[in-house]
């Protein structure tokens, strides 16, 4: 009886250390997939106003990418 208890723990200690390293895993997956394809764009933003009929300006582009919570890149002036 006492080895079914000791399987039984080591079964549930993998399981959780599978269930950690899984989570862990998916959470940094999922956070280079938002960095590399963010689910809104500038350009996006840009249609949806031209859609509306009307033109953007920059402070209003900064604006709604600043409520998303991504950073708006800067462009060098030449």
């Amino acid at each position: 009886m006492s080895n079914f208890w000791s399987s039984l723990g080591y079964l549930l200690i993998g399981g959780l250390i599978g269930a950690a390293i899984s989570f862990f895993l998916t959470k940094r997956m999922f956070e280079k997939q938002q960095r590399e394809n963010p689910p809104i764009n500038e350009k996006m933003i840009r249609a949806m106003y031209a859609q509306m009929g009307r033109k953007p300006s920059e402070a209003q582009i900064r604006a709604i990418m600043k409520t998303m919570g991504q950073e708006v890149p800067k462009k060098e002036k030449k």
